[in-house]
């Protein structure tokens, strides 16, 4: 193999173009649906407990898929799996977007969530052996300058279409996309695969899918049933015991389905460690904002998804940014800045009140994003740096693993935090309204104002509450993240010294569009 680098080699801009269109549809209809949620239930009369599956079924796909995209990337060509993971998606809109009952629903939602499962790890290799360590970092900067543009649009142009067209139209809207994007893909990847003598081995592949969504699926049952449900702790348990056994058989094979010999690379480990707890904190603006502002404030969701967007267009562009940056000063600058940002803002989230004016909240909320921007893309590529090049596979499969895991614990750990707090509240405000009414009988708030008053100051607390624990969980990532050091890609133990990647030898052999 030549592993050269010559002046002629350029990275294959057309596929990583096309790759690009693709994982932009699938961020985008994530983003539309948030908003939506309210809508579905109204529409298809189930509680929120219920509607919640189309975001937890999503993560529970993607922690079962995942794991196995390092397989997949190594067996079969860059046109193969695009065209497959574009398919699902595809087919998976279009169930949606006709669906008149839950399941059905859900069931296109799973099947969305196939696709993407499949297609980000399969972008994400690409632009690794595309680019020389030297230049990755802005390359991944444009990468998140096209991503984030489907947030920045995606809750605006949802609360558009909800207030004026059915919500079945959000996925009427993507599907001729999608469409045409399986299209191009036909027609513009070329690439073949050598002949790879490697097979998934099934029992990895059980133990994987039962620890994975045991996890997943305990800790996103956990905000409905509680911490002491058997459901939830037993999933949980299950889960723990499968993914050791997956683990233990893993390090033993010599061609594993995932390989967990990576994190004995370090930068690689702090940058997992770090990206899950930004992972879980990150969720608390995600999750508990959208809460506050549509349940205690009463706002549109139109108004809702362009408080939203100065921060989502602020990400996008300072995503090539940071990675120019982080190609000059590597990624404990951006950080250890990054998080700072991050812990202040959080902090001040969790002083929210009833009055709180919407420029405030706007403003907020682009400063913390303006400071995520400098943390998530930073921290993976500098831990993706150290990796051998036939560990990428490996290494992008795990983080978008992990990242599914801690997401999941975030949104428990996070709505439970919240429920107890307003449940606690309640019953402490409640108290001190009997106390009142006795000194004070002749009150003019009646006894139904007075429980939505209670109501909506517990929820407030337990927001606030939820917020400053995410503000110490994004602590311990801050003081994480000065241990940070640029990395070196590290010796391949098999192939000896490491290799700058070769355009026209990339693995699967992408053409060059």
């Amino acid at each position: 193999m030549d592993h050269s680098v010559k002046k002629t080699d350029r990275p294959p801009y057309g596929v990583i173009a096309v790759l690009m269109i693709g994982a932009f549809i699938a961020f985008l209809n994530n983003t539309l649906l948030n908003i939506a949620l309210p809508s579905i239930m109204k529409d298809l009369n189930i509680e929120a407990s219920t509607v919640q599956w189309l975001t937890t079924g999503f993560m529970l796909v993607n922690g079962i898929l995942i794991p196995t995209t390092a397989f997949l990337i190594q067996k079969f060509s860059v046109r193969h799996l695009f065209l497959l993971a574009m398919g699902l998606f595809t087919i998976g809109t279009i169930i949606a977007g006709f669906a008149h009952i839950f399941p059905i629903l859900l069931a296109g939602r799973m099947l969305q969530a196939s696709g993407s499962a499949i297609l980000m790890p399969v972008l994400m290799n690409v632009m690794l052996v595309s680019f020389p360590i030297e230049k990755r970092g802005t390359a991944m900067g444009v990468f998140g300058l096209i991503l984030m543009f489907a947030p920045a649009i995606g809750p605006t142009l949802s609360g558009w279409i909800i207030e004026h067209y059915d919500w079945r139209m959000l996925f009427h809207f993507v599907t001729p996309i999608a469409i045409l994007v399986v299209l191009i893909g036909f027609f513009t990847l070329k690439d073949k695969k050598d002949k790879v003598d490697i097979r998934l081995d099934l029992l990895s592949l059980i133990l994987s899918s039962i620890g994975f969504g045991g996890i997943l699926y305990g800790f996103s049952s956990a905000g409905k049933k509680g911490w002491d449900s058997p459901e939830v702790y037993g999933t949980i348990i299950v889960g723990i015991i499968s993914l050791t056994v997956f683990i233990l058989r893993q390090i033993k094979q010599e061609q594993p389905m995932l390989n967990f010999k990576i994190y004995k690379y370090p930068m690689f480990t702090l940058s997992s460690v770090i990206s899950m707890i930004v992972n879980m904190a990150m969720f608390s603006g995600m999750l508990l904002l959208p809460i506050y502002v549509q349940t205690l404030r009463g706002i549109s969701p139109m108004d809702a998804g362009l408080l939203l967007l100065p921060g989502a267009i602020l990400m996008a562009f300072m995503s090539p940014v940071t990675g120019k940056l982080f190609d000059k000063v590597g990624g404990r600058i951006l950080a250890v800045t990054g998080l700072a940002i991050m812990v202040v803002t959080t902090y001040f989230f969790s002083k929210l009140t009833l009055h709180t004016t919407y420029q405030h909240l706007i403003i907020l909320y682009s400063v913390r994003s303006f400071g995520m921007s400098m943390v998530m893309m930073p921290v993976s590529t500098n831990g993706l740096n150290q990796l051998p090049r036939r560990f990428y596979p490996h290494g992008t499969a795990m983080n978008n693993t992990m990242n599914q895991v801690s997401g999941a614990i975030g949104t428990a750990l996070l709505v439970t935090i919240m429920t107890n707090r307003t449940a606690s509240q309640a019953k402490e405000l409640g108290a001190a309204a009997l106390k009142q009414m006795a000194l004070h009988p002749t009150t003019s708030v009646s006894p139904a104002e007075m429980k939505q008053q209670i109501m909506a100051q517990a929820m407030l607390n337990g927001i606030n509450y939820s917020f400053l624990i995410a503000t110490f969980i994004a602590g311990v990532a801050l003081v994480l993240a000065f241990f940070i050091k640029r990395a070196k890609q590290a010796e391949d133990p098999i192939g000896g010294t490491p290799s700058k990647p070769s355009v026209k030898n990339i693995g699967s052999k992408l053409a060059e569009n």
